[in-house]
């Protein structure tokens, strides 16, 4: 029985980090769920108070890191909001439209197709306003594995 939970733990870790690529995936629910279903197997007693606090601010970090990269990376190119939330529409659309690939493809056409419409500014400023919104999906994807790999870590120290 020991063995079928750690492959259940282990499955929602690699979930988690899958998520970080996917972002349709909750990376943070899996983690948790990861903790959840070690204390139902094992025992909760070594996750005390202390560990969910530390959990519980890294997940604060790990969502403020993940919407604040996405619009820094917009803005940092001269994006607007529009930009912002083109991306946004793109990140959640992108990879059912386009499989796979879309989950690059989205964020930036979108930020694009965004921009254009509202702004009017011209394809240059579009295309930049992607480029940044690319950049800030990868940027983001990076803090998200290794503030994810913290967590995890934490979480071996602990038992």
């Amino acid at each position: 029985m020991a063995i079928f939970g750690w492959i259940l733990i282990v499955a929602s870790f690699v979930v988690a980090f899958i998520g970080t690529f996917y972002p349709i995936i909750p990376s943070v629910v899996f983690m948790l769920l990861g903790y959840v279903i070690y204390g139902l197997f094992f025992s909760f007693s070594e996750l005390g108070w202390l560990f969910w606090v530390i959990q519980a601010l890294f997940i604060v970090l790990l969502f403020s890191a993940d919407m604040a990269a996405n619009a820094f990376g917009v803005k940092k190119f001269g994006g607007t909001k529009a930009g912002v939330w083109g991306s946004t529409i793109g990140l959640i659309f992108g990879p059912f439209v386009i499989p796979v690939a879309g989950i690059l493809i989205g964020p930036f056409l979108f930020a694009v197709l965004a921009e254009l419409i509202v702004t009017r500014e011209g394809l240059k400023q579009a295309l930049k306003s992607g480029v940044g919104s690319l950049i800030g999906f990868l940027t983001s994807t990076v803090v998200k594995i290794i503030i994810l790999a913290v967590m995890l870590v934490i979480f071996i120290m602990f038992i």
